[in-house]
């Protein structure tokens, strides 16, 4: 897949930024960090919080557009990318080895940097398709996943088939995916993306729209054979909703490469958890991205930069054997 580079900042004046005694050996002149698809929540935060510390810390950084969690391991695995945003399914696969893009290749130069939000499993229609359940999408719905091999093209389609959909499979970035449904192309969009969708917020200001909640019993369905968490996206997420929506979600986490320096990886934790005010003005999933959640990481090993910030500033107790080299 070609990439785009989103770069912010300069490497000038990059001396004394973070004070005068800091340590900068072996810190590289610019990061990248793997997103995914424009339109997405992914490409909006990312490409924010790349932006944010690459003005904190005086570097050349930036976001790239990229297939999202299963090819942002991969490059985090491989350094093409020095940071990256995965959740936690495809992370225990990459780590597994089963991860499509390189399957037998245990992807285990990819750790976990910070928390970041939990990704709701949501699904949207036109309000005139007349669908407002998932017991109503029709026979043969021609149904829009996402980026293939993104967090909701791994996963929605077996809920989707664990809840007795017959469905056309479509892939493609959520601002294409959108204007698809908006052309009567697409029947249905099954999103995995933090709240609030850009794709969806703009759908709500062209068109009407159903955003359609599972039922308890579909809930509890896809709990039990998935590695999601129940959840419940906020009536004041859309203008659409008059009140909560009942989903299912998985958690996300920034990485980085294994073999950074653990003073720039802490250098860079260090900016993105400080101030979640800052934070949630680049993407109000971030209200989840704070100190706290550094337990939701049961599966990656930790970078030992992030490690020593979250045991100095968040009292975790992170046992050795998850983090890196220990």
């Amino acid at each position: 897949m070609r990439l785009y580079a989103v770069t912010f900042g300069i490497a000038a004046l990059a001396a004394g930024v973070c004070g005068a005694q800091e340590d900068r050996s072996g810190w590289p002149a610019s990061f990248t960090v793997g997103t995914a698809s424009q339109g997405g929540t992914y490409f909006a935060y990312g490409s924010g919080w790349a932006n944010l510390v690459a003005d904190e810390l005086g570097l050349s950084g930036g976001g790239e557009v990229t297939g999202g969690p299963m090819q942002n391991m991969a490059l985090v695995h491989t350094g093409d990318a020095a940071f990256g945003m995965t959740t936690m399914g495809p992370a225990a696969e990459s780590l597994a080895g089963t991860n499509p893009i390189a399957p037998g290749l245990a992807m285990d130069k990819a750790c976990a940097m910070f928390p970041m939000y939990q990704t709701p499993f949501s699904v949207t229609a036109l309000s005139s398709s007349g669908i407002t359940s998932i017991s109503e999408i029709p026979d043969g719905a021609r149904i829009g996943f996402g980026p293939a091999g993104s967090t909701s093209d791994t996963y929605f389609p077996r809920m989707m088939e664990t809840l007795g959909v017959n469905f056309e499979r479509r892939n493609g970035g959520w601002s294409d995916l959108g204007g698809q449904l908006q052309d009567g192309l697409l029947d249905v969009i099954a999103f995995a993306a933090g709240v609030p969708v850009p794709a969806v917020s703009q759908l709500e200001v062209q068109t009407d729209v159903n955003i359609i909640e599972f039922t308890e019993a579909e809930q509890a369905t896809i709990m039990e054979a998935f590695p999601v968490s129940e959840f419940e996206i906020a009536a004041n997420t859309y203008t659409t909703l008059e009140a909560p929506a009942r989903s299912v979600s998985m958690w996300n986490f920034a990485i980085a490469n294994c073999d950074l320096p653990a003073s720039f990886v802490k250098a860079v934790v260090d900016v993105v958890m400080s101030d979640n005010e800052r934070m949630v003005g680049i993407h109000r999933a971030a209200r989840s991205t704070v100190p706290s959640n550094w337990d939701k990481n049961k599966v990656m090993p930790w970078h030992p930069g992030a490690a020593e910030w979250f045991a100095e500033n968040a009292g975790a107790d992170i046992p050795a054997d998850m983090i890196y080299g220990q």
